[in-house]
């Protein structure tokens, strides 16, 4: 009777320990699956864009449930995705368009993926009828696509007797004919899309998804900067990194915010130290590998 009696803990513990394993199994699971996994892949490289990478969640996830509903005989429609980039320079529009047409043509939302840039000499015309012939040559080479035009509101700058406002006209027309076969982003600095939308009231409502690319802060300028001498194979002393982060508190805090050019400026630094340096070095006759991918505060120059 005591043997029966001693053995109960033992399978009680037993039984215990089984379902802990089982439950941990199974939150381990939970954690390990990320439906968003693609997406969340794709924009890795992307600093900060909290807003961007939200909204290219919401199109992924619909694009997935309509898969679903599709099978099962439900009505599903295709979203309209041509979109308004609003932004300062180096805030990373023609970068993140251009990602975009590589995802969504991975994840089935465009037929070829390619990505076409254009600008207002592109597509307005030299004389009558000149321009809808470019603009709907321009569309037919984006189907498929993504085609962003960059400082859009050029288009309206040019008076009455331009053919800016012909080329809106028929832009909107291929928006609408073609509007599950190529995605449309117009792109450029806030204000004067603002302004550009204000001129052509109808234009805003055929573009559903508007984003805003804020100037980076500090810390995220700091990021891209690290990212980017990573990817040269370089890096940043703690000096450089203090130097570039003094300046960049100094010009942000300045009149000249508004000409601010972000993730550009920090291309151009770094490409600039990145020749200091090889001249700095050039001129011994022996150096490390720590030495040849060292950046230090010499080698940034900032005038």
């Amino acid at each position: 009777m005591e043997s029966q009696v001693s053995s109960f803990p033992k399978q009680n513990q037993i039984n215990i320990v089984l379902n802990d394993q089982r439950e941990k199994k199974e939150a381990d699971n939970e954690r390990a699956f990320n439906p968003f996994e693609p997406v969340d892949q794709a924009m890795a490289d992307f600093v900060g864009m909290a807003e961007l990478k939200e909204n290219v969640k919401e199109i992924y996830a619909n694009v997935q449930i309509n898969q679903h509903r599709q099978e099962l005989g439900l009505k599903t429609e295709k979203q309209v995705l041509h979109m308004m980039f609003k932004g300062n320079p180096g805030t990373g529009k023609t970068t993140v368009a251009r990602k975009l047409a590589t995802l969504f043509y991975e994840l089935n939302m465009l037929s070829k993926g390619h990505f076409i840039e254009a600008e207002r000499a592109d597509i307005v015309g030299e004389y009558i009828g000149h321009t809808a012939k470019k603009t709907r040559s321009l569309v037919e080479k984006a189907l498929g696509g993504i085609l962003f035009i960059d400082e859009a509101y050029a288009l309206a700058r040019g008076g009455e007797k331009d053919f800016g406002k012909e080329a809106i006209d028929t832009l909107v027309k291929q928006m609408e004919d073609h509007h599950d076969d190529f995605i449309l982003i117009l792109a450029g600095y806030p204000m004067e899309m603002d302004y550009f939308l204000s001129m052509n009231p109808g234009l805003a409502s055929r573009f559903p998804i508007v984003l805003d690319f804020d100037d980076y802060s500090i810390d995220e300028l700091i990021k891209i900067a690290h990212k980017m001498t990573k990817e040269r194979d370089y890096h940043l002393s703690k000096e450089a990194e203090w130097k570039l982060k003094s300046y960049l508190s100094k010009t942000k805090q300045s009149n000249y915010q508004e000409n601010f050019a972000n993730a550009r400026l920090i291309r151009n630094i770094i490409e600039q130290a990145i020749r200091k340096h090889a001249i700095r070095l050039i001129k011994k006759e022996h150096y490390t590998v720590n030495e040849l991918m060292l950046l230090t505060s010499n080698d940034i120059i900032i005038e």
